[in-house]
């Protein structure tokens, strides 16, 4: 069941801005950034939620060239937007997908629950929808060969 919720809200997350911010636009140039990767920090330290205050507090950055924006991903789950021409913040909201994916694959709860439980429980579930659709078409086939 917990595989099914979380897949369930990770197929939404594009569509519903309290799992996954949606991402703005900024100036765009189509040209890589004219402001530094340090100015980027600069401008996420401005906001306290995010918790960023140096390189080590920083899970990742997505840099989207062509809608000028680059998403600076706290280690805290914030996410902060910066336009990548003026160093404007344009979003600072927290990222609930990352946290819901762990909880899908199991690695929320540990590497051996992940290993033990969770990929187990998914091949059941292929298994299972296999055998299903066999039993659901078995009935048709015998239906055509006695015609």
């Amino acid at each position: 069941m917990i595989i099914l919720v979380a897949g369930i809200f990770l197929v939404l997350k594009k569509e519903i801005a309290w799992i996954q911010p949606p991402t703005l636009s900024g100036i765009e140039s189509g040209e890589l950034p004219e402001i530094s990767f340090d100015d980027m920090v600069m401008a996420a330290r401005d906001h306290p939620e995010a918790q960023i205050e140096s390189w080590t507090d920083i899970d990742r950055i997505d840099l989207r060239v062509g809608k000028g924006i680059a998403k600076l991903r706290g280690n805290s789950g914030w996410e902060v937007q910066v336009d990548t021409k003026t160093g404007d913040v344009l979003s600072v909201a927290y990222r609930r997908s990352d946290l819901i994916e762990q909880i899908h694959d199991g690695s929320f709860f540990s590497d051996t629950v992940k290993l033990y439980v969770f990929l187990p429980t998914g091949i059941f579930l292929i298994l299972m929808w296999g055998t299903g659709i066999y039993l659901f078409l078995l009935p048709r086939f015998r239906k055509k060969k006695v015609r």
